[in-house]
């Protein structure tokens, strides 16, 4: 898949939505983070693994902040999936090759 395929896949409404599905989750755990006292541990982090795994989840073993390059990973990954199957079922509900008979 070239570049450009990729780059276009990634301009669908699906992926476009994906990712502002994933930045909202981000965004809500760090504020979970930053502004929430919790009695123990909150497990709002979680849900950012949860939403771009299964590819987030090849980082999670790694220590600190390349843990959650496996977050960015997976949603760009999942996007771009997303995309090229997105293009590939618009095209083939969206363009008819013989005639019409209506």
């Amino acid at each position: 898949m070239s570049t450009a395929t990729q780059v276009s896949a990634l301009r669908t409404p699906v992926a476009l939505g994906h990712l502002a599905l994933v930045a909202a989750v981000v965004v809500w755990v760090g504020v979970d983070t930053l502004f929430a006292e919790h009695a123990d541990a909150s497990l709002a982090g979680v849900w950012a693994f949860l939403v771009t795994a299964p590819a987030s989840l090849l980082f999670v073993m790694l220590p600190g902040p390349p843990a959650w390059a496996g977050v960015v990973v997976g949603a760009v990954v999942q996007a771009a999936v997303l995309g090229v199957l997105y293009r590939k079922v618009s095209d083939r509900f969206g363009h008819r090759t013989g005639p019409s008979n209506a």
